[in-house]
C-alpha cells in the first residue's frame, strides 16, 4: 500500500509532560520531587494529572482519589487551578505560532502542528520540534514531548514513546515496520474495551490486525473497522484543522454482551462519567447539557438529555445527572449494546480544541 499521498506532509504532535502537576511543582518548589496529583483525594474525587513521581506507584489520570492514596500513601493532592493552566497554554500556543499557523489544539496541553510549510523555512520537522521544546522550557520552565511523522495518527503515537522531554520521529519508510510491531492496545483510538476484544480475536499486534480484511474488520468493529484497516497500513489523510471548534464532548462504550438490567447500566455510567470528566477537565470544555445515549441490539439509538442552569464541571454532577436520566428511562434499558454520555451546549467561544474523530477512548 503506497504512502505517497501523505508522505510529503510534516506533522508534529506536542504533548506537555504531566501538565497540571508540572505547573503546580513549578509554582510551588515544596512540591518538586514529590508524588502529587491534581484533583480530589476524597472518596468521590478523581485524579486529573499525576506527577511522574506518583506515576511510579501506578497512579494515573482518571483514577479515583481513594485508589491513588492506596497505591501511594504519601501522595499530595492539589486542587486544580484552571486559570493558571489556561494562561500557560496560551503562552505555549504563542510559541507554536512562531513556527506555523496550522495548529489543531486537542486540549490545553497538546496540539498538532503542520510544519510542511513553516514560518522559518526549516525543511526538517524534527529541528522545528526541537526549537519548540527549547522555547517552551526556556519560557515556561516546563517540558514537552514531541512526535514527528507524515500523518496525525503516527505523530500522536510517537509523542508518547519517549516521555518526558523526549522526541520520536517515524519516517514514511519506517511506518509499516513500526505499526506491525506495535501492540494494538497502544494504537491511538483503541480503548481498553476494544483492545480486550481484539485480543480475544487473536489480534495482539499491528501485524495481526493487518491480516484481517476490511470487510471482516467492519463486521467485528463497525465503522471503526475500516479506519483500523487504513491506520495499520500507515494511511491517515486527515488534515491538521486549525479552525476546528469543538461543539460537544462525548464518550461511549460498545459492550461485549447485551445489558438488560438497569443496575448494570448504572455501573457502566460511573466509569463513563470518570472518562468524560477527565476529558472535559483536560480540554477545559464547558457546557450545560448532558445527554445519555443508548443503542440496542437492533441498532436503534435513543437519547435523553438534561440541561443545567450552570456549567457542568464536577464529576459528582455528571454522575448524578446521568443516573437520573437512566432512572427516568428504565423502559429503554433492555438489550443495550452501547452506552454513551455527551456534554454539549457550549459556553462562549473558548472551546477551540477538538479531539480526533475516534470515539473509542473508553
Amino acid at each position: 500500500m503506497s504512502l505517497e499521498p501523505t508522505s510529503t506532509r510534516k506533522i508534529i504532535h506536542i504533548d506537555m509532560d504531566a501538565f497540571y502537576a508540572s505547573v503546580e511543582q513549578r509554582d510551588n518548589p515544596e512540591l518538586v520531587g514529590k508524588p502529587i496529583a491534581v484533583g480530589g483525594g476524597d472518596k468521590r474525587g478523581v485524579t486529573t494529572t499525576a506527577s511522574y513521581e506518583a506515576r511510579k506507584f501506578g497512579v494515573r489520570s482518571a483514577m479515583p482519589g481513594w485508589k491513588a492514596r492506596e497505591l501511594c500513601p504519601s501522595i499530595i493532592f492539589v486542587k486544580p487551578r484552571f486559570e493558571a493552566y489556561k494562561e500557560v497554554s496560551r503562552h505555549i500556543r504563542e510559541i507554536f505560532h512562531r513556527y506555523t499557523d496550522i495548529i489543531e489544539p486537542l486540549s490545553l496541553d497538546e496540539a498538532f502542528l503542520d510544519v510542511t510549510i513553516n514560518k522559518i523555512d526549516e525543511p526538517i520537522a524534527t529541528v522545528i520540534a526541537q526549537f519548540i521544546q527549547r522555547d517552551i522550557f526556556n519560557e515556561t520552565r516546563l517540558t514537552a514531548s514531541a512526535g514527528v511523522s507524515y500523518c496525525k495518527f503516527l505523530a500522536k503515537i510517537a509523542s508518547d514513546i519517549h516521555k518526558p522531554n523526549g522526541i520520536t520521529v517515524i519516517k514514511p519508510n519506517q511506518a509499516i515496520e513500526f505499526l506491525e510491531k506495535l501492540a494494538v492496545k497502544d494504537f491511538f483510538g483503541v480503548g481498553k474495551v476494544t483492545s480486550v476484544k481484539m485480543e480475544r480475536l487473536g489480534i495482539r499486534t499491528g501485524k495481526d490486525l493487518k491480516a484481517w480484511t476490511k470487510v471482516d474488520l467492519a463486521g467485528a468493529f463497525g465503522k471503526q473497522g475500516s479506519l483500523y484497516y487504513d491506520l495499520v497500513r500507515g494511511i491517515d489523510e486527515r488534515p491538521v484543522q486549525s479552525d476546528r471548534i469543538r461543539k460537544s464532548y462525548a464518550v461511549e462504550r460498545t459492550l461485549d454482551e447485551y445489558l438488560n438490567d438497569a443496575n448494570d447500566v448504572h455501573e457502566f455510567i460511573d466509569s463513563l462519567a470518570v472518562t468524560l470528566h477527565q476529558g472535559i477537565t483536560k480540554s477545559a470544555f464547558r457546557a450545560k447539557t448532558l445527554t445519555l445515549k443508548l443503542k440496542n441490539k437492533d441498532f436503534v439509538i435513543k437519547t435523553r438529555s438534561h440541561t443545567s442552569r450552570s456549567i457542568i464541571t464536577e464529576i459528582s454532577e455528571i454522575r448524578e445527572l446521568a443516573h437520573k436520566l437512566v432512572n427516568e428511562n428504565l423502559d429503554l434499558c433492555s438489550d443495550i449494546r452501547l452506552i454513551g454520555l455527551t456534554l454539549s451546549n457550549v459556553e462562549g467561544e473558548e472551546n477551540t480544541g477538538g479531539q480526533l474523530a475516534l470515539d473509542l477512548k473508553v
